[in-house]
């Protein structure tokens, strides 16, 4: 009897275990990807592209599409792993895996530090007799505060800010139709054919290699794949879902606010969405999105500090980095104290660096890791032996993924790519180093946790 029950207890938290059906899946991913993302480079990309944000958007969310399908077809075979890293480490073996990996903590480490500026510059705009770089200081301290004290009840705040969020959108996309409805004569086509100011394909594809700072996380979904029914066949489609929706959702706020400011010139580039909202809803719509989006800063700023704190917590434990420093939790709080104040040193650049540069740089983490994800694909089912094949999924999909997020790589800044390269190379002499000239194979940190 004491058995029976004991196999259904766990038959039941089996079920319990796998509840999560596709709404729910696609709604996590809309949510990890922050729906006012878009206005984070809005000015710099409009001015890149000579006010085709819109356009740039849709070049930007076909790419995604292809790659969105590779992270669909390497959950089907791999459904518990969920990252670039785990996928190249699959394919590749663990000394190209730790690559990835290195590539992708660029991305990570620079994306608290992205909040960091995004809160100093709206803030300033809100209060202009406070310098930028007093909100900056400011919230550095606070979110490192909070990250060693480990405060969970702050993740609680994260539904309120995503909830403050959709209803602006709704408010602004509602104004924005008034706004237009009242206006004279609109050319519908303008914030797709632009300006006439950056004219050609490359400005084009040089402002959509930044938009894919918008999609960092769509492949979070996969990250659930243990807790969802029929994960194989569910979370490939979520993965999809939420790209589109979210690439439709940013095309469609682009595209409204083009018409709201048409053309390519702003005071000032890094907050033309303060621009925007004045223009659509006057100081009420203006003040309404500093509150969400600086919110929504101040939350990413908290999860991605604690995350790439956590990275080099167990680079530090696995010896990767140095054990004593990195590897250890404070006795006290039970937190990576140590690796949390690095984070919180690095994002000091914040200070010094220009928003353009600093986007266009995690967009090189994510096509590193987007280029991967395809190449992955490749070697593990067009190119494995003994696995069924299928020409059009397994091999012309990845490649137009590939292909396309090289290309966009390509159209980064030479800054951007030589800072990039540059930190990609010192992960080479490091992984030298550590695998005594490739002789043997690194041991290698699990960077899956950070999404």
């Amino acid at each position: 009897m004491t058995t029976n029950n004991h196999n259904m207890a766990a038959r039941g938290e089996e079920q319990l275990r796998r509840v999560l059906g596709l709404p729910a899946l696609v709604f996590f991913g809309l949510v990890y990807m922050v729906p006012l993302t878009i206005f984070t480079t809005y000015g710099i990309v409009t001015e890149t592209t000579g006010g085709r944000t819109a356009g740039a958007y849709l070049v930007t969310l076909a790419a995604m599409l292809f790659t969105a399908a590779s992270y669909g077809i390497m959950v089907r075979r791999f459904p518990v792993a969920g990252s670039a890293y785990s996928y190249t480490n699959i394919a590749f073996g663990s000394n190209v895996g730790f690559l990835a990996g290195w590539s992708l903590l660029l991305d990570y480490l620079f994306i608290p530090m992205i909040n960091y500026l995004l809160i100093g510059l709206f803030l300033n705009i809100a209060f202009p007799a406070i310098p930028a770089w007093v909100f900056v200081l400011v919230s550095i301290a606070l979110v490192t505060v909070l990250n060693v004290l480990g405060i969970r009840s702050v993740a609680k705040a994260s539904n309120l800010i995503v909830g403050a969020q959709v209803i602006f959108i709704v408010v602004f996309v509602a104004l924005s139709c008034n706004s237009l409805g009242n206006a004279g004569p609109v050319d519908y086509l303008s914030p797709l054919l632009g300006d006439g100011s950056k004219p050609g394909f490359n400005p084009l594809m040089a402002g959509a290699a930044i938009l894919c700072l918008s999609f960092l996380g769509f492949d979070a979904v996969s990250t659930l794949a243990e807790e969802t029914r029929d994960a194989r066949r569910t979370v490939p489609r979520a993965i999809m879902l939420t790209t589109l929706a979210a690439g439709v959702l940013f095309t469609v706020l682009a595209y409204l606010s083009q018409l709201a400011i048409p053309g390519s010139h702003f005071e000032n580039a890094d907050t033309a969405a303060n621009e925007v909202m004045f223009t659509v809803g006057g100081q009420f719509l203006a003040n309404f999105f500093t509150a969400a989006f600086v919110a929504g800063s101040l939350g990413s700023a908290l999860a991605s500090q604690a995350a790439v704190s956590r990275i080099i917590y167990s680079m530090g434990r696995d010896k990767l980095l140095s054990e004593r420093c990195f590897g250890t939790l404070s006795a006290r709080f039970g937190t990576p104290v140590n690796a949390t104040l690095l984070v919180s040193l690095i994002s000091l650049v914040a200070l010094v660096i220009d928003l353009g540069t600093l986007a266009s740089l995690i967009s090189f983490g994510a096509l590193v890791a987007f280029s991967a994800v395809n190449m992955a694909v490749l070697r593990t089912h067009l190119f494995a032996k003994g696995q069924p094949k299928n020409l059009l999924l397994h091999g012309v999909v990845p490649l137009i993924g590939l292909a396309l997020t090289l290309w966009l790589w390509t159209s980064l800044s030479a800054l951007t790519l030589s800072i990039g390269l540059a930190w990609f190379g010192v992960g080479v002499v490091y992984l030298l180093v550590l695998t005594s000239g490739f002789r043997r194979n690194v041991q290698v940190a699990d960077f899956s946790e950070a999404g």
